[in-house]
């Protein structure tokens, strides 16, 4: 099965053997059910596209949204990913709804979903809003002073400190353990348009099923270390 994907380390990225935790779930759900997987890294528009386009079996991984439901089969949930709020140290930050959040300037990049409460927010200007091209120049614009927060996977964040800044720089950098939401699920994408789809998608559930029950998915998802010290999210009521 050819799927093409893109780099956000630690979950999917040539730079690990097993080419990241999500696309590792993703090779033994569909191994589990007969099926042999070879990715394709590139950027993550260019795979969505060409995905939908029929060009490849299927992309991984993705957030659900109502555009990528209407242009392909979503699977069921490959992993949870933990979006926090991260903060410039010395700011005295804390939040229970995105308004407490309105004294602040985020670091954002436009082709991201976040929430449709946060991103109604940057897009309205209640919340302060400076448009970066990705990840790591939001981190280095936080790191640097230029904005005070941003909306970022806890364990991308971790890698990229870890990797990209020196440990002074990365102590600059903080984490509030407030989930923006519990429920940022991810999936295995196939596209509508290929007849083999539908067989595909029952497939991937019935392994990824199996992982679960034997207890091999908790060790596939395992523990990202992260020296940056970044606070561990936790579900708060809101």
């Amino acid at each position: 099965m050819r799927i093409a994907t893109g780099e956000l380390p630690p979950y999917a990225t040539q730079s690990r053997a097993d080419q990241g935790i999500a696309l590792n779930i993703v090779r033994q759900a569909l191994k589990a059910s007969g099926h042999e997987v070879v990715y394709s890294f590139m950027p993550w528009g260019r795979a969505q596209e060409e995905t939908k386009a029929g060009l490849w079996d299927g992309s991984a991984y993705w957030g659900r949204r109502p555009d990528r439901e209407r242009d392909f089969l979503l699977s069921d949930n490959v992993l949870t990913e933990q979006w926090v709020v991260l903060y410039r140290a010395g700011l005295k930050l804390d939040w229970q709804v995105p308004a407490d959040l309105a004294p602040y300037t985020f670091a954002a990049i436009r082709t991201y979903t976040y929430t449709p409460e946060f991103i109604a927010r940057f897009n309205d200007g209640t919340l302060k809003v400076d448009w970066t091209p990705d990840d790591l120049a939001g981190l280095r614009k936080l790191a640097a002073g230029r904005v005070d927060a941003m909306l970022l996977e806890r364990n991308v964040a971790c890698h990229l400190i870890d990797t990209q800044f020196t440990p002074a720089e990365g102590k600059t950098i903080r984490a509030h353990p407030r989930l923006i939401t519990n429920q940022f699920t991810t999936h295995l994408m196939l596209p509508r348009r290929l007849p083999a789809s539908p067989a595909l998608l029952a497939d991937f559930n019935h392994g990824l099923a199996a992982l679960h029950a034997s207890g091999e998915y908790q060790r596939l998802l395992g523990d990202v270390p992260c020296q940056a010290g970044l606070a561990q999210p936790v579900v708060m009521s809101r």
